[in-house]
């Protein structure tokens, strides 16, 4: 099956895809285009997968990923580097004609950004933590020390888990409305005591229009509703599976 990449208008001209488990070798619960170097996947089948990530979006660039932490914190990489060696980051930037930033999820809500004008481009990767406390914020950051500006960025979410599917207690939503009253608009009343479902690609998507970023798209698609085209956490740990799958986010500079 042909990898199709999810691309967004906002980032046209720049390469780009969020892409999902279908066009790839790996097997089992973990059937399709797995790249997760931290799951229990064959090497071989993941290394394969990634090479044909690679090639769907921006073909002989090389791919840079790091070890993700749940952070809000940001790498500048100008060169690639190996697996051994990625940073513990959650996200990345470049202006580095050539290299191809890859972000992994699954259900976490993935982020590429891109100011075509001035040549730099970043990838996040925003679970809860990171998204509360900043590694947007942060990759916006990154991208102006190389000579970005912040007016001229877009900025695209892919994948990721929905409202509709995303349940969280009453505490967690706590943790939200504590940093800014206004978050509550981001959380819905569950329909069962103590629980709420959370909007977390609406709340990235804020945070990224309150740090001036000029355009953002949202593409609404449910990684945990859509089991043929995506991996999910959640679905997984809801299931009791022993391992879940990771699709990947790119974006890159023409070399």
């Amino acid at each position: 099956m042909k990898i199709q990449p999810y691309r967004a208008r906002a980032l046209d001209g720049v390469p780009h895809g969020f892409l999902g488990r279908e066009g790839g070798v790996s097997s089992g619960i973990l059937a399709g285009l797995n790249v997760g170097l931290g799951s229990s996947d064959d090497r071989a089948a993941i290394a394969e997968n990634r090479a044909r990530a690679v090639d769907a979006v921006l073909p002989g660039a090389a791919l840079v990923t790091v070890h993700q932490v749940h952070s809000a914190e940001a790498a500048i990489v100008a060169a690639p580097f190996a697996d051994e060696a990625r940073p513990h980051v959650d996200a990345i930037v470049t202006d580095r004609p050539g290299l191809l930033l890859g972000i992994l999820t699954a259900d976490c809500v993935p982020v590429l950004v891109a100011d075509a004008d001035g040549g730099v481009i970043g990838a996040a990767h925003a679970g809860w933590k990171g998204a509360l406390h900043g590694v947007t914020d942060a990759t916006i950051a990154a991208m102006e020390r190389l000579g970005a500006r912040r007016d001229r960025m877009v900025a695209a979410t892919g994948p990721c888990i929905a409202r509709a599917s995303y349940e969280v207690d009453d505490a967690f939503a706590r943790r939200f409305e504590e940093a800014d009253p206004e978050n509550e608009r981001f959380f819905l009343f569950a329909g069962k005591p103590g629980h709420q479902q959370f909007d977390i690609e609406a709340y990235v998507a804020a945070r990224l229009a309150a740090a001036g970023v000029g355009r953002i798209e949202t593409l609404g698609l449910d990684t945990y509703a859509n089991e043929t085209q995506f991996f999910s956490f959640r679905r997984a740990t809801h299931r009791g599976e022993p391992d879940y799958g990771r699709e990947i986010s790119l974006i890159g500079l023409p070399g």
